[in-house]
């Protein structure tokens, strides 16, 4: 049997997340895992990927990325299973509630995610190391970010996906040295310190750009 799991992570402004779904079929009935399904016969891998995303999150068109194929012989009690696994990043906020509280998905922040089975927790590290690897050399995190965003938001994510606190002045010097950004002469209201200045993203540049190397992840 050929699978389709998919890790998908959103950022909430403060945390980075991990979509789950509590199973109501066997194996495993009532236990946590990834989203995933069986690759139809006459489907596409990626669109089996994207139609998987889009039964549990309502989205189309968003950041995935084939990550890994899993075939150890006993990872599936039943039978014999293959799974080859995506990661996908989306904004937390345009995702259909509804559509994936139907389907059991809650959002558990990376420090409180539950005993998933088979081998899926192997499956969640493996897409975050791939994520902060990929994340300190292309600018892959501007997908987990509204339209609109403050370089502390910004920095906010980074610090989420990595785990801890960055240097703020070289993280800031770094990400204005990519000419991504773009200033929206906003400032940020809600902001509890002085207005921050909302940015967003030069989507021409960022396409153009997505696979140089920037090396703007200050790691110090």
């Amino acid at each position: 049997m050929l699978a389709v799991d998919c890790c998908i992570f959103g950022f909430d402004g403060e945390n980075l997340k991990i979509l789950l779904i509590k199973r109501n079929f066997e194996p495993e009935q009532g236990k946590w895992s990834l989203m995933g399904g069986f690759l139809r016969a006459d489907e596409d891998l990626d669109a089996g990927a994207q139609r998987i995303l889009g039964e549990l999150t309502g989205l189309k068109n968003v950041y995935m990325e084939q990550l890994y194929t899993f075939g150890n012989v006993k990872r599936d009690p039943v039978e014999r299973t293959v799974s080859i696994c995506f990661f996908a990043l989306i904004n937390i906020h345009d995702h259909d509630q509804e559509l994936a509280k139907s389907q059991n998905g809650y959002w558990f922040t990376l420090a409180k995610v539950p005993p998933l089975i088979f081998d899926h927790k192997e499956i969640v590290d493996k897409a975050l190391a791939q994520i902060r690897y990929k994340a300190a050399l292309h600018p892959i995190g501007f997908e987990l970010l509204p339209e609109r965003f403050t370089i502390p938001q910004l920095q906010n994510l980074y610090d989420a996906i990595y785990g801890f606190t960055l240097d703020r002045r070289n993280f800031r010097r770094k990400i204005l040295s990519t000419n991504l950004l773009i200033d929206t002469g906003e400032k940020n209201e809600n902001s509890s310190t002085k207005k921050a200045v909302m940015y967003k993203l030069d989507q021409e540049k960022y396409e153009k750009q997505f696979n140089a190397f920037h090396y703007f992840m200050s790691m110090k």
